[in-house]
């Protein structure tokens, strides 16, 4: 099982989107796919056809009283099914100090599906807070959305910093270009400098209406334009994240025979 955070330390720079777009694909491909939608803000629950919940479950999955697999919603996709936000979560940094191990608790609220589900995605909130850290650690790789401007670089390098400094935090780190407008000589000019950084992906994800829909379809831009450059995109990054994981994984666990 893997589980991506798709996180970002700034806000608006496509990372529900990319979420969505990244877990179609992966139950498209026939794995058992969970999307958790861990902004209180829910964008990923309406894109979904779903609505925030009245109760606060979010509150009770991170005291422990209530597991998450009680929280599982279908969604009109196969093989995707979904946790709703809950604006209780905008008070997950308080819930998760409360306890124990705070910056494990996402980790071990995720444990017990491991076995139901192949791929597990993490629509995060902004910022590098508590929740943030509990989510490096329950995470195997971050995907990182980050628009094509010299101040979303130097938030990537910070978020890079902080994860070499912390020996506990083993996730792959895998930023990657959205909102890209290829037209712009600073967005060409900033997609190769970043693309000279350890991890980047090569690949990128276009500024594009169709992915402007996404909000008014409610549903993945693969769903109703397939063959549309910005779904090509996606199909291009899902690919190389699922290949980058595979690298990482043997480069933290080599044969035990290498050398011999």
């Amino acid at each position: 099982m893997t589980t991506w955070a798709v996180f970002s330390i700034k806000g608006g720079v496509g990372k529900t989107s990319s979420a969505i777009n990244l877990a179609y694909l992966a139950s498209r491909s026939g794995a058992r796919t969970l999307l958790w939608d861990l902004d209180p803000q829910g964008a990923a629950t309406y894109i979904l056809r779903e609505s925030l919940r009245g109760a606060k479950h979010g509150e009770r999955i991170i005291a422990g009283t209530r597991s998450l697999s009680s929280y599982l919603v279908r969604t009109d996709f196969p093989g995707l099914d979904l946790i709703q936000a809950d604006l209780a979560l905008r008070y997950a940094d308080l819930l998760i100090a409360k306890g124990d191990k705070p910056r494990r608790r996402l980790a071990q609220i995720l444990a017990p599906l491991r076995r139901r589900y192949d791929r597990i995605y993490l629509d995060c909130p902004p910022g590098l807070t508590l929740m943030a850290e509990s989510i490096f650690r329950a995470s195997d790789g971050m995907l990182i959305p980050t628009i094509p401007a010299p101040l979303a670089l130097r938030a990537v390098d910070q978020l890079v910093d902080y994860v070499t400094e912390n020996q506990k935090v083993t996730s792959m780190i895998a930023p990657f270009f959205s909102m890209v407008d290829r037209r712009k000589l600073a967005h060409r000019r900033t997609v190769v400098e970043g693309r000279q950084k350890t991890g980047f992906l090569r690949s990128y994800i276009p500024y594009s209406s169709a992915i402007e829909q996404i909000g008014e379809r409610r549903a993945p831009v693969l769903s109703f334009a397939r063959k549309h450059p910005a779904s090509l995109a996606y199909v291009s990054m899902w690919q190389e994240a699922e290949r980058a994981m595979h690298a990482h994984r043997a480069a933290m666990d080599p044969p035990k025979n290498r050398g011999r």
